[in-house]
């Protein structure tokens, strides 16, 4: 998993990426494409 300080990128790339907030981190998950999955915060 990448980190990334903007996660717009990875949305830009697939429709199938979610983002998801868990406390101050921010995940981009691709179900179909597990390559683009990343991530953003401390």
């Amino acid at each position: 998993m990448k980190t990334k300080s903007s996660l717009k990128s990875a949305k830009k790339r697939s429709k199938d990426v979610q983002l998801i907030r868990r406390g101050k981190r921010v995940y981009a998950r691709d179900k179909k494409n597990p390559r683009f999955n990343a991530k953003q915060g401390a």
